[in-house]
């Protein structure tokens, strides 16, 4: 392996660095376009790249910022001191990444300079070689889910073919193939990206498990492991192999692939690099910011998600600016610049090939028509559409299930007809039916667990949780699937700054969340000890805040870092028996 390196990433001559202001400065890579935040307070010096940790959007000067140390980013208003280099808005989130500022005793100029980590991808490189026509061809399944076919051996992406994901907020938009479950049993090794529903199904690696338990399976090495739930999912998956990031792994003399981890989200995301003969395919997935922005240019394919809408925010928020005109609006900015910037990153990638996927999911269940109504989505083809006005010479593919792209037949022309078969005509594209009482019984079946007939499982599960000593106030309410407050449900506060769970608001200044829960779904999550994206980017729950603050300290600890093993209900039974009394009314079988 190379180690890491060093690189300025922008230089000021003397004259341009008496220039600077005291305060906040906005500078210009004229070479590659990039660019930096620098602060001057007298001769003293910090910098950054000017991009923001969250999604990766442009910070501008801060107009309620009267110190002059706070930008604001574009996207969600997030703000950073650039004094201190901490994040504002949400307070206790990330630190922003600090650049070396290298001031030179002879010239007086000034260095940015970043440590970089090599392109992994350039170990040992290989020559392209001519491929024949059928030797590397991609199969479009369903959402994320690929088969890729290399030589004779076969990969798949991504497999979520059967059932819902995050709870029962999303459902699967394509119809797979009626023999996708047969090509996923028999392929040579499975790359799964990350720990979401809608990559690593559970509904779907429990029939696979049937078939076929011993499947290789690759998963990036992330802090919080990609597969921390398969004890408790029951699924019996033996052969399972987590590996580092930014190394080759060989599948044959022809075929390797790569990890490679996401900037933004490096301890859940990551993405992926093939390579056969020479050819390389990449798939950034789900990634904000793929390897820290730093990519293989002209890959022969290139795979990115691109619809947008995968998150709660904002059509699950009521109350102050939360309107349905402000939610219509900022829906239809945010998928707006989400079009734009895949633009501007497959142009200055300049992919031979590119394919928009990872989007195809739907808000199919009726109890959630408001959300599919108002969560309006980027299609696939008006991104498409915008690569070719922007770049004519990338061939674009808009994949429905069952259609292929044949790799050598497109290199060597890509206006060849064959180089994308398309399915039968009369072959089925969309889903119209989702066995929705299969998955929604089991998490009715968790609301009627035995822990919630005693009040004291709210204590216990949030001292499990190990969240504390931060100044928010949360109410959570269970309610009914049209979030209306359930009779006979649990409704409390939880103080975290002492992790008390008192009958009123403390009189002391606090933040404060009101949090609205399906009841199958909240119950579902504490009984396994389960992540709250189930909850949230499930549309599961309804929420108000004052201030109308992001909590990011709050949210990363319950979407990310919770205990890997689920709390230990046996033992809270044993002891609540003893010391509670059984409240029946807040029993599933009496709630429904």
């Amino acid at each position: 392996m190379t180690s890491q390196v060093s690189k300025t990433v922008l230089r000021l001559e003397a004259e341009d660095v008496r220039g600077l202001n005291d305060g906040i400065n906005f500078k210009k890579n004229q070479e590659d376009g990039k660019c930096y935040i620098i602060y001057k307070v007298k001769d003293k010096i910090r910098a950054c790249v000017n991009q923001c940790k969250h999604q990766g959007g442009l910070f501008i000067k801060d107009i309620e910022d009267l110190d002059g140390r706070t930008v604001r980013c574009t996207k969600h208003y997030w703000k950073l001191n650039v004094a201190t280099m901490e994040y504002v808005n949400p307070p206790d989130s990330f630190m922003q990444d600090e650049l070396e500022a290298v001031l030179s005793d002879t010239d007086g100029s000034l260095e940015l300079v970043e440590l970089n980590p090599p392109d992994p991808w350039t170990a040992e490189p290989r020559e392209a070689q001519e491929l024949h026509a059928g030797e590397i061809t991609l199969t479009y399944i369903t959402h994320a889910c690929m088969e890729l076919k290399a030589g004779n051996k076969r990969m798949m992406f991504d497999p979520w073919l059967i059932g819902p994901a995050f709870a029962r907020g999303w459902w699967l938009l394509h119809e797979p193939p009626s023999d996708a479950m047969d090509r996923l049993s028999q392929a040579d090794l499975i790359y799964i990206s990350h720990m979401h529903s809608d990559h690593l199904s559970y509904p779907t690696l429990q029939r696979l498990s049937k078939k076929r338990p011993d499947i290789p399976i690759y998963v990036g090495d992330t802090s919080r492991p990609v597969f921390w739930y398969l004890e408790k999912s029951g699924v019996n998956l033996t052969n399972i192999n987590v590996v580092p990031f930014g190394v080759w792994q060989n599948v044959d003399e022809h075929l390797r692939f790569m990890i490679l981890m996401d900037g933004i989200h490096p301890e859940m995301d990551t993405c992926l690099i093939v390579e056969y003969k020479g050819h390389m395919i990449l798939n950034t997935v789900d990634c904000t910011i793929p390897n820290n922005g730093r990519l293989p240019h002209g890959v022969d394919v290139m795979m990115s998600d691109f619809a947008g809408g995968a998150s709660g925010f904002p059509m699950t928020f009521h109350g102050g600016k939360y309107t349905e005109s402000w939610k219509a609006d900022f829906i239809k900015n945010e998928r707006k610049k989400l079009l734009n910037y895949k633009t501007q990153l497959v142009k200055s990638l300049q992919p031979k090939i590119y394919c928009p996927f990872a989007g195809y999911f739907t808000e199919a269940h009726p109890s959630d028509r408001y959300i599919k109504e108002t969560n309006s989505k980027n299609s696939a083809a008006d991104l498409n559409e915008s690569i070719r006005k922007s770049c004519p010479n990338i061939l674009t593919w808009t994949p429905v299930p069952g259609s292929v792209l044949d790799l050598a037949l497109a290199l060597k022309d890509p206006s060849n007809r064959r180089v994308i078969t398309e399915p039968p005509n009369g072959t089925k594209i969309f889903k119209d039916s989702w066995d929705f009482d299969l998955y929604l019984d089991e998490l009715k079946a968790s609301a009627s667990a035995e822990i919630f007939k005693y009040k004291s499982w709210i204590q216990f599960y949030y001292n499990w949780a190990g969240f504390k000593d931060y100044n928010l106030v949360i109410r959570v309410t269970e309610t009914d699937d049209d979030f209306k407050p359930l009779k006979g449900g649990y409704d409390y506060l939880v103080d975290f700054l002492d992790l008390s769970f008192p009958a009123v608001r403390p009189k002391r200044d606090h933040a404060y969340e009101e949090i609205k829960n399906r009841v199958n779904v909240m119950r579902h999550v504490v009984l396994n000890g389960r992540l709250w994206d189930d909850l949230y980017i499930g549309f599961n729950n309804r929420m108000s805040r004052d201030p109308d603050v992001y909590h990011h300290k709050f949210w990363n600890h319950f979407q990310t870092e919770l205990p890997l093993s689920a709390p230990d209900w046996d033992r809270f039974l044993q002891i609540a028996c003893e010391t509670d009394v059984p409240n029946e009314s807040s029993n599933a079988c009496a709630l429904f």
